[in-house]
């Protein structure tokens, strides 16, 4: 049997030696295997691309027109040199996908991001039984744990009806891939009413739609004729548009942020927001370690997020567990080459 890693760190991302491919590179290669199009993950300048079906659309708008992107349906397998690759659900935004890379009855996963919370606007998470587990760890700490989202979706529908009352507009600022939709996915539970978008959301959003995704109405924010007053409407945006002049067009706004961050009082008062609203697109401590267990996995290596704290308490519970260093992070709310408003 071949002793060397299946998969292993390089300059330029996170290499399959045996199978000739890169996953989720951070530097342009030869052949990239996507977990999902956020940016921090999917970049531009890759000779070649594989991704979840379901993602294809995604890529297409967030990389290169001219890009060379292909899909494989979940569940299916392909050959690649020495190895067989598979995607599997991840359960965190439209597409994404865990990659099970397999050779001689040796099994690896990389989970790019996921979470283990149900989400209309993509598929579940599905567990996968591997030998080495690579995961995130975003929020790797026990404080980061999470209430159903639909609770969080009638207390902002509630900050919005007081907003309108008040004569305020509502800014809620979001990731525009993922986060965006499944608010509007979760709000269209509650009220059919339209919202509007930074068009940083607009085009993304459209996609989501296109995949049969049932979401509120909306309207891009640029659409509207100058001096219209958005006094008692939602608007989404990423949090890029906080500090610029864009936000002027609402006057006196109410502003919020939607994220697992928010669990954190602490990070509203930094960000400035009236409220905060803790919806998240990644798996929260017992979701992270539930899908350790669930995976099966005799070694497991931890990236991007609390890496050393995950790490640690795995090892105390008998895992062999390490940190694996990459630099994926934050996605980019802003979408690389995505349209902004004026």
């Amino acid at each position: 049997m071949n002793s060397s890693p299946l998969l292993r760190v390089t300059a330029e991302g996170l290499y399959c030696e045996a199978g000739g491919f890169h996953i989720d590179p951070w530097k342009p290669v030869a052949k990239a295997l996507i977990t999902h199009g956020h940016g921090d993950h999917a970049r531009w300048g890759s000779a070649a691309y594989l991704t979840a079906t379901p993602g294809v659309p995604v890529l297409r708008r967030r990389l290169a027109p001219d890009a060379r992107i292909e899909g494989l349906p979940y569940g299916d397998s392909l050959r690649l040199g020495d190895v067989t690759v598979s995607f599997h659900p991840a359960g965190h935004v439209l597409g994404s996908a865990q990659i099970r890379v397999e050779r001689g009855g040796e099994r690896w996963i990389a989970s790019g991001d996921y979470k283990r919370q149900s989400d209309p606007t993509c598929a579940g998470f599905e567990p996968v039984q591997c030998d080495t587990f690579i995961t995130e760890a975003t929020f790797g700490l026990p404080i980061y744990r999470w209430r159903e989202t639909a609770d969080e979706a009638r207390d902002l529908l509630a900050w919005w009806e007081e907003n309108e009352r008040d004569g305020r507009a509502s800014v809620l600022f979001c990731y525009a891939l993922g986060k965006a939709q499944r608010v509007l996915a979760e709000l269209a539970f509650l009220t059919g009413r339209t919202v509007y978008l930074h068009g940083a959301a607009d085009g993304l959003t459209e996609l989501y739609r296109q995949a049969g995704v049932r979401l509120l109405p909306t309207r891009r924010v640029g659409e509207m004729p100058r001096g219209h007053s958005f006094a008692g409407e939602l608007i989404l945006a990423p949090t890029s548009a906080s500090r610029s002049t864009w936000m002027r067009r609402f006057g006196n706004a109410g502003t919020a942020f939607a994220s697992g961050w928010m669990r954190v009082r602490g990070h509203r008062r930094r960000g400035g927001y009236d409220r905060g609203f803790v919806i998240s697109d990644h798996a929260d401590w017992p979701g992270l370690l539930q899908t350790v267990e669930e995976s099966g996995a005799a070694q497991v290596l931890v990236t991007h997020g609390y890496t050393d704290a995950l790490s640690r308490y795995l090892r105390e519970k008998g895992v062999d567990a390490k940190p694996l260093a990459t630099p994926y992070g934050e996605e980019d709310e802003a979408a690389e080459g995505e349209a902004t408003e004026a």
